[in-house]
């Protein structure tokens, strides 16, 4: 259950959705790759990603 947030908060909320989204486009077109977090771990994902190396 999560508190309604007020409408300052969601102003906020909202800027920073539409900065992350602009910036994850961004790097899309220059073919970076990004890392996110999914399922408590990191993700690498991209054309230019790292690949993990064998240990």
């Amino acid at each position: 259950m999560n508190p309604a947030l007020s409408p300052s908060d969601q102003q906020i909320l909202k800027a920073l959705q539409q900065a992350v989204a602009a910036e994850l486009e961004r790097k899309r077109r220059l073919g970076q790759y990004v890392v996110t977090w999914q399922d408590g771990k990191a993700l690498v994902q991209g054309p230019d990603a790292p690949q993990p190396s064998a240990a």
